[in-house]
């Protein structure tokens, strides 16, 4: 390999590097900034099950450390949660040297758009979802059985609701990038509502607890979202795909005159 060939890659690497960098400091200084409050952020997140509990049930730890490193462990997914802006701009700026100008124009209002419907269904779990399903799986507990969570096992439980929801309030994002590509359309999209409105349910089913009131709760913004992202991706129809093409043929063009 010739030295000339090696020198794209180097660069290449040498951006990445200083893109992780970015990256990992700023989930380092907001870890560092919330560090102090590790117990008081528990005591936030856990506050929709708390309430919910029968009078005299309290929380518990089975393992000596948990009281330590949950609450930590905790501060790192907040930390991780809160520097997603700054990540997914330092994505942007490693992958922008080789988009076109029309697609850096779409990108900047993607990346804001993602960053807010992602904290929007993460707030929508925590403010409207975990009170009606902690208020159902509390109630539910057999007769002489005292209701007593493991702080580690409902620390893995809530991360995996607030990743689903926060997932989930992307679908407007992912039509638009859809119909942006030219991979679908509006038109086809709407011929494919009612499956789209079982499959809402279907991914409520799974990915939320056994109980109908927090599967509806994520079926239905899912589908209205599917909705938003539909009406919205009409302005967006095969955009993408045109644009590229006529970069390409501007290229070729150039290319043939000199």
């Amino acid at each position: 390999m010739a030295v000339e060939d090696t020198q794209p890659l180097i660069t290449h690497l040498i951006e990445l590097r200083k893109r992780l960098l970015n990256s990992i400091i700023a989930v380092l200084v907001i870890f560092l900034a919330l560090v102090y409050f590790a117990n008081d952020i528990y005591q936030i997140v856990s506050a929709p099950l708390i309430q919910q509990m029968p009078t005299g049930s309290t929380m518990i730890a089975t393992d000596v450390a948990s009281p330590f490193f949950t609450p930590i462990k905790l501060t790192i997914y907040v930390s991780v949660f809160l520097s997603a802006p700054v990540i997914l701009y330092q994505i942007w700026a490693f992958i922008a040297p080789a988009l076109y100008k029309h697609e850096r124009k779409l990108v900047t209002p993607l990346l804001i758009s993602s960053s807010l419907l992602f904290y929007i269904g993460i707030a929508f779990a925590y403010f409207v979802v975990f009170p009606l399903a902690f208020g159902f799986l509390t109630k539910t507990a057999p007769t002489g059985v005292v209701m007593s969570t493991d702080i580690s096992k409902y620390l893995d439980f809530v991360m995996t609701l607030f990743m689903a929801f926060g997932v989930a309030f992307e679908v407007p994002v992912a039509i638009i990038l859809l119909c942006w590509m030219g991979v679908t359309t509006p038109a086809a999209l709407k011929q494919k509502r009612p499956y789209i409105f079982v499959g809402a349910f279907v991914v409520g089913m799974l990915l939320t607890p056994p109980d109908i009131f927090s599967q509806t709760l994520l079926a239905i913004p899912m589908y209205c979202l599917f909705e938003v992202g539909v009406f919205f991706s009409r302005y967006y129809v095969g955009k993408g795909r045109r644009d590229m093409e006529g970069a390409e043929e501007d290229d070729d063009r150039s290319e043939s005159e000199s």
